[in-house]
């Protein structure tokens, strides 16, 4: 899937962030439970382990928006039946278009994990790490084909502003995958955050 690629400077990110989350619970509902034992290209988890880390991350998305910490909500979700992760992340996603409907969230100073920053700046970089992890849902369950390529643009750009080369080992991300520089930008995005754009389940 394909649209026009979103500008990764923009006034209002948040269009830009609900389409990134909508990318995500298109995934979920691609997910079987048959699926949830596959392995993903984040060494850590498995599908189940993935959607609970998404579940989770929606939730804590939602409660930055109000100037929470993140300490207060969990990271992993994962008391959810097989068949139950569609109805749980569509809810978690709910809470996450309300918290950011205000307006005034764009000026407030929210403290996600890496800094407190303008919810302009945390609009953006948690596009990139929806859309990351939307790459690994869809590399997990065979369905690249249902990315939205525009999202992968936007969030490759934010991607390189957030995580800086130079911090890797400090910060929580693998070393750059060097890709070329034409390369799709599913490819360059998850290339950035340390992932090898041609992983396969079998692999």
């Amino acid at each position: 899937m394909t649209t026009n690629p979103a500008p990764a400077q923009t006034t209002d990110p948040r269009t830009t962030l609900l389409q990134a989350v909508d990318q995500v619970l298109a995934l979920v509902g691609l997910v079987t439970p048959a699926d949830l034992d596959r392995p993903t290209p984040c060494d850590e988890y498995d599908v189940r382990h993935l959607l609970g880390h998404l579940l989770g991350g929606l939730g804590r998305v939602a409660h930055v928006a109000g100037g929470g910490l993140l300490v207060d909500v969990p990271s992993m979700v994962l008391d959810v039946a097989d068949d139950g992760w569609v109805r749980a992340c569509d809810e978690a996603a709910a809470g996450l278009r309300a918290a950011w409907a205000d307006d005034a969230v764009l000026d407030r100073v929210l403290h996600p994990p890496f800094g407190d920053v303008p919810g302009r700046g945390a609009a953006l970089a948690y596009v990139s790490e929806l859309t990351t992890h939307a790459w690994d849902l869809a590399s997990a369950v065979g369905r690249r084909d249902a990315l939205d390529e525009g999202l992968a643009v936007v969030a490759a750009d934010v991607a390189r502003r957030f995580i800086p080369d130079a911090q890797r080992g400090v910060i929580p991300f693998g070393p750059v995958v060097p890709v070329a520089d034409d390369a799709a930008p599913y490819d360059r995005l998850v290339a950035w955050v340390g992932r090898d754009p041609g992983w396969t389940p079998s692999a």
